[in-house]
């Protein structure tokens, strides 16, 4: 079974953002990039499920500039087979990416594929059930545990009410929560062996795709500084501030 993983270039979450001083965007500038962690979370179970036996092979795809590349680097240290990068230095939004990608898995013809359910930059939780309508595929979001059995996946998703199991027939597209599993680290031999792994570069031409934007982006602020808090002298003082100027009692 080949297993196709999505992963995407993101600002390192235990980096503080910063917005320019223009309001246009986030600072990139000297800023230091990771692999956004649904899609390293997306990454493991695909190799977990190398290591078990039920998947025979898994690629990597990513969609960006050269420098992106550094991401698919590290997903083939933790364990994928080989990469494709498909070459933009725009950003597209997620119908365009969920096009991309649909292009990619009808040549790849893979019989699963795991995202992560949003990347941590745009937090738009869009491409992976975008991606399922194009395809007309089954797909299990939030899921926080996958099986495979009888040709099918067994997805237990995180819902509101607690948890729902859905059987997919495959090929179907999987979107990964945060309790799927446990990222693992990229040993220094496996980092000198995915330095040597297959990765293609395409470009949206190649795949027959033009790129459209449907929304743009109007201004980027950080959000409001915290006011500080008052100190009280008694719990009368306190009963009466939020009676009188909070007004929640």
């Amino acid at each position: 079974m080949k297993v196709l993983v999505t992963v995407k270039r993101v600002i390192d979450y235990n980096v503080k953002v910063r917005v320019k001083s223009d309001n246009s965007d986030v600072d990139l500038a000297n800023v230091k990039m990771a692999l956004n962690p649904f899609c390293e979370i997306a990454v493991e179970e695909a190799v977990r499920l190398k290591e078990a036996g039920t998947a025979s092979e898994v690629v990597v795809v990513s969609i960006g500039p050269k420098a992106c590349e550094e991401q698919i680097r590290t997903a083939l240290a933790l364990g994928a087979d080989r990469g494709i990068r498909i070459d933009t230095d725009e950003s597209p939004e997620s119908l365009s990416v969920a096009k991309l990608l649909a292009k990619v898995i009808d040549e790849e013809k893979p019989e699963l594929i795991i995202m992560g359910k949003q990347a941590i930059d745009t937090d738009n939780n869009q491409t992976g059930q975008m991606l399922a309508a194009l395809l007309d595929m089954p797909q299990g979001t939030f899921a926080s545990e996958v099986k495979i059995e009888d040709g099918k996946a067994n997805v237990t998703r995180e819902v509101d009410g607690g948890l729902q199991t859905v059987a997919l027939n495959l090929p179907a597209i999987v979107t990964t929560d945060l309790r799927l599993n446990e990222p693992r680290y990229a040993s220094l031999p496996n980092i000198m062996k995915a330095k040597r792994k297959p990765l293609d570069v395409k470009t949206p031409a190649d795949l027959g795709v033009e790129l459209k934007a449907h929304t743009k982006l109007l201004k980027v602020a950080p959000p409001a500084e915290r006011q500080a808090g008052i100190k009280v002298g008694s719990v009368d003082e306190l009963v009466e501030k939020l009676k009188n100027e909070a007004k929640v009692i």
